[in-house]
Order: C-alpha cells, then structure tokens, then sequence
C-alpha cells in the first residue's frame, strides 16, 4: 500500500496535538506564540507538498487504496486516491498555506487560544473528507472538520460572532442527524456503506427497496446541500461567513466546497442514475436549487451593507453555479464544474482575506462613512471584483463559458440566469468599490504593512495562472471527469470482497 495516502490526515492530527504542547511549555509569551506558528506553517507547507506528489501520483495510474488495519472493504475502512481527491488535496493545501501567511502577518491567531491546533484539525477533517471511501466516515470527517470549524469562527469571541457560531452550530447539528439517518438507511436496505459497494448494490437492489433508498438518496443530497448552503437551506452561510475572522472565512470558502464534492460522488458512485432505484432524482433535485441559489445569491450583493457580507453573498452565489454544472453528473459538465470550483474558492478566499485588511482599517461598511482605502488594497479589490463576477481576463469569466457551453440541460434558462447573476456581482461591486476606494474626498485610512498584501497578491497570482494554463488545466479536468462518471477503475481498486 502507498502509505502517503494516509499522511494528510495523521500529519495535521498529529501536529495539531503538538502546537497545543508546545504552546503549554513555552513561559516565554514570544515562545508561546512562536512555536505554534512555526510547527503549523512547517505542517502546512509539508501537507502541500504531499498533496502535490499525491497528485503526481494520481493523474499517472489508476485510483489506489489505502486499507487501515489491512481489512479489506467492504468490511474494513479505506481511504481511496483517485483524481478528484487529489485535486480537492491540492486546493485545500494551497488555501491553508495562504490563509496561514495572512494569518501570521495579522496577528490573527492572538485573539484567541489554541488557534494553531484548530486549523490544523480543520485540515484534517477536510483532508480526510476528500480520501475517505466510505460513506460513514464521510460523516466522521465531517464532524471533525466542522467541530474544529465551531472553535474557529468564534475566534477571538464577541457579542455578534458568538450568536452566528451559535446558529451554525444548531444548523449543523441538523445536518448531521439527517447524515446519520441516511446512512442507517442505507446500510438497512445494502448491507454496506462502502461507495464502491454501493456503486455495485444499488443497481441491482429488488424493486421493494426502491422506495427507501429513494428516501435515503434524498435525505443524504439534503445533507449536501445544507453542506454547500444550497436554496432553502442556506440561511445559515451569510452570518457565519460574515461574522467569522476574515482568515476563517478564507478557509471556509472550501466548507462549501465539500457539499459539491460529496454529491459528486453521490451521483456517481453512491446513488448513480443508471440505477432503476434512483434514476435522475438527484439532478431533479440539484439543479433548480442551485440555479435559485446563484440568483438569490447574486441579488443580494448590490444591498449588502458590509464587505464581508458581500462576500459571503458572492461565495453562496458562486457555489450555486458550481452546482448546476455538476449536478447532471455529465462528464463535460463536470470538466466545467470543477474548472470552476478551483476559481471560485481562490476567488471567494480573495475577498474574504481583502474584507479582513478593510476591517483592520475600520472601513468596513459600505455607507461610505468610513476612511478610504489605500490605493494598493484598491488594486487587489478590483481584481477580486473582476474575478468573483466572472469578467474577462480572469478565470472566473473561462470558468462561466465553460459551464454555458457544457451543454446542460435546460440551457436555455441557464444563460439568462447566469448573465443576470455576473450583472447583479458587477452592481454590487461597484457599490462597494465606489463606497470604499473610489469616492471623492473623505479620510485617506493609514496604509497597511506591506507583508498584510502577499497573500492576496498570491491568490491573484493563482487565478491569472489558471487563465494562462486554462487549456492544459481542463485537459486535465476533462480526463478526471471521464474517470469519476465511469468508476469501473475506482470499484476495481478497492478489490471488494464478500462474506460467503
């Protein structure tokens, strides 16, 4: 077995336990931050690295799987690296190394305790989220990415946080119950919670147990979408983002991310529609969800009354167009879908990182009342507005022509909706920026430190990155694509066995 497989879950989980440590034994206060931030940026950068060999590996062979204790599944758990895991590896590593250099050149991390372990266990539930290749531990993973999320969005406390952590908490828990009601569904009617198992059983389930898996398939997308804060369940996302610590909500921008991911594998390993149980019940459900949360979305942006929650508006909009690409878990969707996805989560970290610099500065609020902004944090916002409503030259304008030109179902809605959307981004960031850069007199806000710019510049490095390399990135998408929508490899891989 390949047992770098493993690495990017136990690697943060056991430096997690070690910033605690050593922040604990450190008398000097200097120390006691030091060594946290030190061990943390080491594991962050570490965790890159193996994200990206894992990638390398990937993209060269077939899925591989990584049995702990060496069972086997169905029986056993495992962790399976296929392409879009190691994809989904890659971003989250690259946004915990930024969002970690912006934290260090804020002083984010001193507003509270234990922000270092955190934000590594943060990494792990999201790494272990992406490798996991079982349904239950799906949920495991997603309880420890979200409990570690609790600790980090009430960050440095206060009145307003507190109360959103406290609704993100209860929305959560929610989800959660439904997640666990799901799987005892499932596992009742298939005997596994294996994806690869049930890419195998669902097909051929009796036509007795099509009404409960039905229901199951139903309750697990619900999970989903609350997960990717899709119309009518995401309520909860605009207070979280918007109140949680800028660094935080750049982290978070991937949270949502994992709702997209999961139905993915939802739709095409767990509950594929080639099965007669299921059929296109998830796209039915998806797709006219996500069309309502990229408006919704979109049309609250020019009335948002402050730059994070502009953000956070932009960032439910954004993900609603990421899933109406994949939801018909069509192959060429799914090459534009994921193009997008990579766009949308530098571009929503970008603005989350830039409100976190203006509220610094205490020029948050869109009313124009607050000093204006210096000419450089004027720049890096530009770029974000471009980028997040889809206008050329950046990524987010391929990412929109690629998702209108996938041919998806229902096109002839699609396009009205979506240049609806890029038009309502395009108001409201000018609202913004008029309110916060570009308006006429007022008081010039201090500059800010120059190392508080080299994570944004970095995320705006990234996206005109993926614009020049477009072709060779959904070259490469397109084969992860074809391998997710035929999973004969992935079933092949994990080599599944049965009790006699």
């Amino acid at each position: 077995m390949n047992h770098w497989i493993i690495a990017p879950v136990v690697l943060p989980a056991v430096l997690g336990a070690a910033t605690v440590l050593a922040g604990s034994l450190s008398h000097s206060p200097s120390l006691h931050r030091t060594w946290p931030r030190a061990i943390t940026l080491l594991g962050s950068l570490a965790l890159l690295g193996v994200a990206l060999l894992l990638l390398a590996q990937a993209s060269a062979g077939p899925p591989q799987v990584y049995r702990l204790g060496d069972w086997p599944a169905p029986f056993g758990i495992v962790l399976v690296l296929d392409r879009l895991s190691a994809l989904m590896l890659v971003l989250t590593a690259i946004l915990g190394v930024i969002g970690l250099m912006q934290v260090i050149a804020t002083g984010a991390d001193r507003r509270g305790a234990h922000f270092h372990a955190l934000w590594l266990f943060q990494l792990m539930g999201l790494n272990g989220a992406f490798l996991t290749g079982d349904a239950f531990n799906l949920f495991v993973f997603f309880e420890v990415m979200l409990i570690a999320s609790y600790g980090l969005m009430v960050h440095g406390a206060g009145g307003e946080r507190l109360r959103a952590g406290l609704h993100y908490v209860a929305v959560n828990l929610v989800g959660s119950s439904l997640f666990l009601i799901a799987l005892a569904m499932v596992y009742g009617v298939t005997g596994t919670l294996n994806m690869a198992d049930l890419a195998v059983k669902v097909p051929a389930l009796p036509e007795g147990d099509f009404a409960l898996i039905r229901v199951a398939a139903v309750l697990m997308v619900m999970v989903f979408a609350l997960k990717g804060a899709l119309v009518p369940l995401q309520f909860w996302l605009p207070g979280t983002y918007a109140h949680a610590p800028g660094v935080v909500a750049a982290l978070f921008a991937v949270l949502t991310k994992v709702g997209v991911y999961a139905a993915i594998r939802a739709g095409t390993l767990m509950f594929p529609a080639e099965a007669p149980a299921i059929g296109p019940i998830l796209t039915d459900l998806l797709w006219p969800a996500a069309l309502v949360t990229l408006l919704l979305g979109a049309a609250a942006v020019p009335g948002a009354r402050t730059l994070a929650r502009l953000a956070a508006f932009a960032a439910m909009s954004s993900t609603g167009l990421a899933f109406v690409a994949v939801a018909g878990f069509a192959a060429e969707g799914l090459t534009a879908g994921l193009y997008y996805v990579i766009h949308s989560t530098l571009a929503s970290a970008l603005l989350f990182l830039i409100a976190d610099l203006c509220i610094l500065r205490g020029a948050e609020r869109l009313d124009g009342s607050t000093p204006r902004l210096p000419g450089r944090l004027a720049v890096l916002f530009f770029a974000s507005a471009i980028a997040s409503a889809g206008l050329p030259p950046l990524s987010g304008f391929l990412g929109k022509l690629l998702i209108l030109e996938a041919g998806i179902d229902e096109a002839a809605l699609l396009y009205p909706v979506v240049l609806g959307g890029s038009f309502l981004l395009v108001v409201g960031f000018a609202r913004a920026g008029s309110a916060l850069f570009w308006r006429a007199g007022g008081e010039l806000a201090p500059p800010l430190p120059a190392r508080t710019y080299l994570a944004p510049a970095a995320l705006v490095l990234l996206m005109a990155a993926l614009t020049i390399w477009a072709g060779p990135v959904t070259g490469w998408l397109a084969e992860t694509a074809a391998a997710v929508t035929d999973p004969a490899a992935y079933i092949t891989a994990n080599a599944l066995e049965t009790l006699p």
